[in-house]
């Protein structure tokens, strides 16, 4: 058995790209600074942390700064990019 130990910017994970997150995917990068924001419904906190989680590896992978507000109220968040 061989073992390599490389960087984890190298691992490129590609279940999201089949997940029923991508129409979120997709709307994240149509995202302008300042302009609208993409609003949201999730069901229960399990899908609101994972769709954070995929907010957080967009970010990561793509340099952006996406933001995220909740409104637990009404079970609906918000993503947008603030102006620089």
């Amino acid at each position: 058995m061989k073992i390599k130990v490389i960087p984890r910017s190298n691992i490129r994970i590609t279940k999201k790209s089949s997940s029923k997150f991508r129409p979120l995917l997709d709307a994240l990068q149509n995202l302008q600074p300042g302009g609208d924001a993409i609003e949201v419904t999730y069901s229960n906190e399990k899908e609101l942390n994972s769709m954070r989680n995929v907010v957080y590896t967009f970010n990561r992978e793509t340099g952006n700064k996406v933001k995220s507000g909740k409104d637990a109220m009404n079970g609906k968040i918000f993503f947008f990019k603030d102006k620089k």
